[in-house]
């Protein structure tokens, strides 16, 4: 894989969202914790250091080594790294007046320089940082200010290197975009062949490169991932991919055989294994949603190992792991505590022997469709909402039961048919219906009822990370609220979440 762009978090909650602005560039990027530089920096043409919640004046600030990188090539510092090149040459950090938080605008730019061409004076930023640079570094040169700011923005004479203040990479930062690809296109010279097809033909090389004439087997969720990697797989080796769809008794109403049928006449090794018994068995009587998330991956591994093992000489598990889940893996901040578990991350047991495949994992979401789209794959699939590993179980909140299955199947088939007929799901990230552990009182035609209630759940995003609730109409809601109570038995209430993320999770378990 190409690298191009090497970026050190240093546990900014924007260090993300700088990965996906330079790959917006069609640059590839790599972010790395700023305690493990690569040790091998030859093919990296460009630095970008992030913002950081520490401050450099304090005892357990961030201090990495960054002597085979500072002017040996191009480096952009982001805030924190901006104070960090300041304090340790020759500068001077000091806590700001007042923290120096939100949108502000810059009032003078070094119009000559080009990481401002194309960028109007008093353009918007974003600033987030309770310390300023009061003294610029040795050799620093000033190139942007704002009313608030003196030190915006400067460069090292001499050097290709570049420190801001501000936050690019966010939204509100108006030319943000355009100052990173300054950087990264007209100082750096990086080259902008990070598309689709440019990534097709070189994985496809790869895994031809890496697995030869072994067989490989994956698990199918009927999820974008997975249905990408299966079809970057099988282009690479063909029929040595053997791929398993495992009903867990948790996917949404008929989702076992459309999704079946989905993958027919799409080349691919298909087996379908019917377990909803063996699953809903072991999650009888667990209500907390981590033990179901562990109970349903285990119950997973056997099922899947017992097929895997009607397969002669596999060597290889395929899994759809995207960068997102890679970057959570490594996080500057070490292990943190558990908000739930991903399903295709986390190893295998020992006594599965076999070596990970993971096709996907440089990519972020919105490149895997992309990716998807190179592939031919089709667009209705592409377009489809993400799921959880863990099905309907994280969705019913409590204990699962067959009964409760039901009822939130057909909830759940009602909300998402009535987005699509309504021209609304393409609109949506992710919709769902969660099963409340709660009855309450209602009335149906002259009998009182004590029965379930109903959540429904609709996000937007881009890659999940951060989402808002989706101002969906009123009169659809209205609509789909009768058609809910009137047609799923044993509901008498719906109710709409409109929580976003953060504070709350997409999902409710």
């Amino acid at each position: 894989m190409q690298h191009n762009v090497l970026i050190l978090d240093f546990g900014s909650q924007y260090t993300q969202l700088i990965a996906r602005r330079v790959r917006e560039l069609n640059i590839f990027c790599e972010i790395f914790p700023y305690y493990n530089i690569p040790s091998d920096l030859s093919s990296y043409k460009a630095t970008i250091l992030s913002g950081s919640p520490f401050s450099v004046r304090a005892a357990d600030a961030p201090h990495p080594d960054l002597s085979q990188i500072r002017g040996k090539m191009p480096l952009l510092a982001v805030c924190y790294g901006a104070q960090y090149l300041a304090h340790f040459d020759g500068g001077e950090v000091a806590p700001s007046a007042i923290r120096e938080y939100g949108r502000t605008n810059l009032n003078y730019i070094d119009t000559n320089d080009t990481f401002f061409e194309a960028v109007n004076l008093h353009s918007q930023v974003w600033m987030s940082h309770s310390d300023t640079i009061k003294k610029l570094p040795t050799n620093g040169v000033r190139i942007a200010s704002t009313k608030d700011v003196e030190n915006a923005a400067y460069r090292i004479a001499g050097e290709k290197t570049y420190a801001i203040q501000f936050h690019p990479e966010v939204y509100h930062s108006t030319d943000g975009k355009q100052m990173l690809e300054n950087f990264l296109v007209k100082i750096a010279a990086v080259p902008q062949n990070f598309t689709p097809n440019a990534f097709v033909e070189e994985i496809v090389a790869e895994l031809k490169e890496k697995l030869q004439n072994d067989k490989v087997v994956l698990g199918l969720s009927g999820g974008v991932d997975s249905t990408v990697a299966a079809v970057l797989l099988h282009q690479a080796i063909g029929k040595n991919l053997y791929c398993i769809f495992v009903n867990n008794g948790l996917l949404r109403k008929n989702e076992f055989q459309s999704v079946l049928d989905q993958y027919k006449g799409m080349g691919l090794n298909v087996k379908g294994v019917n377990a909803e018994d063996r699953f809903l068995d072991q999650l009888a009587g667990i209500e907390e949603p981590e033990a179901k998330r562990k109970a349903i991956g285990r119950v997973f591994i056997e099922v899947f190992d017992d097929e895997a093992h009607q397969i002669e000489e596999v060597k290889w598990l395929a899994q759809g792991t995207i960068y997102p889940d890679v970057i959570e893996s490594i996080s500057v901040k070490g292990p943190s505590a558990t908000i739930k578990s991903h399903h295709n991350v986390g190893g295998l047991p020992d006594y599965m022997k076999l070596k990970i495949v993971e096709p996907l994992r440089m990519l972020f979401k919105d490149e895997v469709r992309r990716v998807g789209a190179t592939l031919g794959i089709d667009p209705e699939l592409l377009g489809r909402h993400p799921f959880p590993g863990p099905g309907l179980s994280i969705r019913i909140l409590g204990d699962i039961t067959k009964e409760k299955v039901r009822i939130l199947q057909e909830v759940d088939a009602i909300f998402i048919e009535g987005l699509k007929s309504h021209g609304l799901y393409d609109k949506v990230w992710q919709a769902g219906a969660i099963l409340l552990p709660v009855n309450s009182v209602g009335v149906m035609g002259d009998e009182r009822t004590y029965e379930k209630v109903i959540a429904l759940r609709a996000v937007e995003s881009t890659d999940g990370m951060t989402a808002d609730w989706v101002h969906l109409p009123y009169e659809f809601l209205m609509i789909i609220s009768n058609e809910i109570i009137n047609k799923v038995k044993g509901v008498n209430r719906v109710v709409y979440d409109i929580s976003s993320k953060p504070p709350a999770t997409i999902e409710w378990e």
